[in-house]
């Protein structure tokens, strides 16, 4: 029986997908079933857009649409609890929405996995990558990926600073385990985590779900890379135009991977 996996996040979950698969492949004696609700800039209370594509907020994408019918089918008497990680929280600072707006928003994630008696990693924000960032450089950063965004480096990093304080009241409510991100996991931009650090990231969320310890080093594998990279979410708004994708987009021995 499988057991399911959730990750919730946006830019770094997209691109350490195929690096999650391997760790948890390494990691899980069960077979996977991976329910993803990510992508580039993505907002967990509201619609967001990058250049010509529009994905559904993760709180009102098809992903807990898609859990509820897992656990229907899977019916009652089995352990189908899943495990859960909340991450990349931060985005919505960016676009204007208040500490509080977005921490009510991370709250309601955990709690309908709490409700689903899934067992819940919650990443704390960048905090020291964020603190070595200056106003050249943020500016160059914010007209790049947020050009719409009119905090100042002062404001956002001390938005930053209260909202990483509500993520630890969060998850002390829903008994979630706090995952650190130091601040030389980060690149220049100083949110994208560098590529071998996702590796560390999704070994901290394994260690947190309490998953055995791996026998292998996770090496992901090039037909992982080209399948994941290949795939779209459920939903999304490209050019104009609602596009679907049938949903799981990975199906075969021990491995099923939903994207909404």
């Amino acid at each position: 029986m499988s057991r399911p996996v959730v990750v919730l996040g946006a830019s770094n979950v997209s691109r350490g997908l195929a690096r999650l698969v391997a760790a948890l492949q390494t990691r899980s004696p069960q077979p996977i079933e991976l329910f993803v609700a990510a992508g580039h800039g993505r907002s967990y209370g509201a619609n967001s857009r990058v250049w010509l594509r529009r994905l559904p907020s993760i709180l009102w994408c098809g992903l807990w649409r898609a859990l509820d019918r897992d656990a229907t089918a899977a019916g009652t008497g089995t352990d189908r609890r899943p495990y859960a990680l909340i991450t990349d929280v931060g985005n919505d600072l960016l676009y204007g929405f208040s500490v509080e707006q977005v921490a009510d928003w991370v709250r309601e994630a955990a709690r309908r996995l709490a409700a689903r008696e899934a067992t819940i990693a919650l990443t704390r924000l960048p905090l020291a990558s964020l603190d070595g960032v200056g106003g050249i450089r943020y500016r160059l950063l914010r007209t790049l990926y947020v050009p719409g965004c009119t905090l100042a480096i002062d404001e956002l990093k001390d938005a930053a600073s209260r909202l990483d304080a509500a993520l630890v009241e969060i998850a002390a409510e829903f008994n979630a385990t706090l995952i650190d991100q130091p601040g030389d996991w980060y690149g220049l931009d100083a949110i994208h985590l560098q590529r071998a650090c996702l590796d560390r990231l999704w070994q901290r969320a394994c260690d947190a779900w309490e998953l055995p310890a791996a026998t292998a080093r996770p090496k992901p594998r090039y037909r992982d890379w080209a399948a994941l990279g290949g795939r779209a979410a459920e939903v999304r708004m490209l050019a104009g135009r609602m596009r679907y994708t049938r949903q799981p987009v990975i199906e075969r021995d021990r491995l099923r991977v939903s994207m909404y």
